[in-house]
């Protein structure tokens, strides 16, 4: 039998600790946003922010990780003990349908957080990026949920795709459309190193909140450009490979890499018009090196070639820089100067920086599971979405090198790997979210740093601080 004065296994001291740390992170950084919305709302929904923060990250479900009842199970009080599930579903609901704050509070919020990084990008000197891509979120069982539409799905194209030697399938004909909601979202990125949250909005093309691709995509980049002007190096892929989003470009002065499509028309430097394509076709490549594959760490070579070129709906001088990358061909098209080898090289791994924005759109449907809500209002939704979206602001703002020593204790206490792929991962989201997960289900923290309801939490707190 324990006595009062038994003291507790070493590790689970120890898992205590660090989870009261992490929450103390959390409640830090979410400071800002908090008193902001203290403002605005009652004491009671702001502290419920923090736990459903809390209980989006604990709650680690792909097919029902954002359902209001399950995340209600896991809204404990400040006091770390489990109330009962309905009580806790209310005050997140009361929350999301309280109609004195909006998504445009979020929105603000994720722009504060993502200039913090772009003056610390320009203080060194670096190169700022900000790739930009559409996605869209998946809702093939739903018909009654506001807001849904048509959208391409991606789930089925992969899954019809042929396996050499497995499967065989004949190609589609028409891409499979099924129900759900589109989704438009940029990032802050340097040339390595984690990247950080611009902005993200999930938009519909029928009901009463209808709008188009194209208007929301040139919604969300003037908000950009009246963020940050022409700091910032847009990167884009195919879809945006077109005259009309050319000339938005040229009204707004911002600088880009677009990848294009190589049947398209250009003027080449002797003023005749050309498919992309032929404009190189045939000259030597200047600029040969070995890389190396972020994603399998295979080393692969890549040549380049560039020239000056021009198209009849922009204005300026354009350049092609041709690349050839493991039996690929990419034509790569900006406005930034391509002189030299070194400026080649600089287009072509700032197109390569592209992929964190589908990583980022990969992590929100499988590890934060935002294709899971059933939430009838569409305004409610974008609610519970953004708020996702700051946890997820949250976990790469972990990846920091100031928090470099609390995430491999995060990682040591719950989700140990001895692999060496595994310890040199950079970024290693999934592996901190699955061991938060294992934390903060077995150690209980105690909330309340920023609006402590009463004696007891400020004591703890103290206690950790001492």
């Amino acid at each position: 039998m324990r006595s009062q004065y038994d003291r507790e296994p070493e590790k689970e001291q120890e898992q205590q600790r660090v989870a009261q740390e992490l929450t103390l992170l959390l409640e830090t950084f979410l400071a800002p946003f908090l008193l902001r919305l203290d403002e605005k709302l009652d004491k009671r929904l702001v502290r419920t922010l923090v736990q459903g923060c809390v209980a989006i990250v604990r709650f680690r479900n792909n097919m029902q990780g954002l359902l209001l009842s399950e995340l209600g199970s896991y809204m404990d009080n400040y006091r770390g003990l489990s109330t009962n599930a309905p009580a806790g579903t209310k005050r997140l609901g009361n929350l999301l349908r309280s109609l004195k704050w909006s998504t445009l509070d979020i929105d603000r919020y994720l722009l504060e957080e993502a200039d913090k990084e772009v003056k610390y990008l320009k203080s060194l000197g670096k190169r700022i990026l900000c790739p930009f891509d559409d996605s869209e979120l998946e809702k093939p069982e739903s018909e009654k949920l506001e807001g849904l539409c048509p959208v391409i799905s991606t789930k089925a194209k992969r899954r019809n795709r042929s396996r050499r030697g497995l499967v065989f399938n004949f190609p589609v004909g028409k891409p499979i459309r099924v129900t759900g909601i589109q989704w438009t979202a940029a990032i802050i990125a340097g040339m390595e190193g984690p990247v950080k949250v611009a902005a993200m909005c999930w938009w519909t093309t029928k009901g009463d909140y209808a709008t188009h691709l194209r208007k929301q995509q040139e919604e969300m980049l003037r908000t950009l450009v009246r963020k940050w002007g022409n700091l910032l190096i847009y990167v884009f892929d195919r879809g945006f490979a077109t005259g009309p989003w050319l000339k938005i470009l040229q009204a707004l002065g911002v600088r880009f890499v677009i990848r294009w499509m190589k049947k398209h028309v250009f003027i080449d430097g002797f003023g005749q018009e050309k498919p992309l394509w032929k404009i190189l076709a045939g000259k030597k490549y200047r600029a040969h090196k070995q890389i190396r594959d972020s994603h399998t760490g295979e080393k692969m070579p890549a040549d380049l070639i560039w020239t000056p070129v021009r198209h009849p709906q922009y204005a300026f001088q354009l350049y092609l820089v041709k690349v050839r990358v493991k039996q690929q061909i990419w034509y790569l098209i900006t406005n930034e100067p391509v002189r030299t080898d070194v400026d080649a090289w600089d287009i072509f791994f700032s197109y390569k920086r592209r992929w964190q924005i589908e990583t980022s759109f990969r992590y929100g449907k499988s590890e934060l599971a935002l294709e899971s809500p059933r939430v009838w209002s569409m305004e409610t939704r974008l609610k519970l979405l953004g708020i996702v979206t700051i946890v997820y602001t949250f976990l790469l703002h972990l990846l920091n090198p100031e928090h470099r020593k609390l995430v491999e204790r995060v990682l040591n206490l719950q989700c140990c790997r001895t692999g060496k792929w595994q310890q040199k991962v950079q970024a290693p989201l999934y592996r901190l979210r699955w061991a938060m997960n294992r934390l903060l289900e077995r150690s209980r923290p105690t909330l309340g740093a920023l609006f402590p309801p009463d004696v007891q939490t400020l004591q703890a707190v103290a206690a950790f601080r001492s």
